[in-house]
């Protein structure tokens, strides 16, 4: 694709997400949830987090903050496989 091309989609909004973790838990535990309570995730602390571009898996990072807010360090970006 040439830069021309390329430059018509650069301004076009993308959802990011970073995940930290995730758990399956029952509907009674999720009801019973409350201010406070801890929810274990399936992931250690020193574990790399998933940035994902529109539900879709492209890097891993560290959780970094920077000025009181929360960021993300990438560590490795992911091959294009399609």
């Amino acid at each position: 694709m040439s830069q021309k091309n390329l430059d018509v989609v650069l301004d076009v909004n993308v959802h990011v997400t970073v995940q930290l973790g995730s758990c399956d838990l029952p509907m009674k535990n999720i009801v019973e949830l409350a201010t406070g309570a801890v929810v274990q995730l399936n992931q250690h602390a020193k574990d790399p987090v998933g940035l994902y571009v529109n539900s879709k898996l492209i890097a891993y990072g560290e959780v970094v903050v920077v000025d009181d807010n929360f960021g993300i360090k990438i560590t490795e970006l992911l091959e294009n496989k399609s």
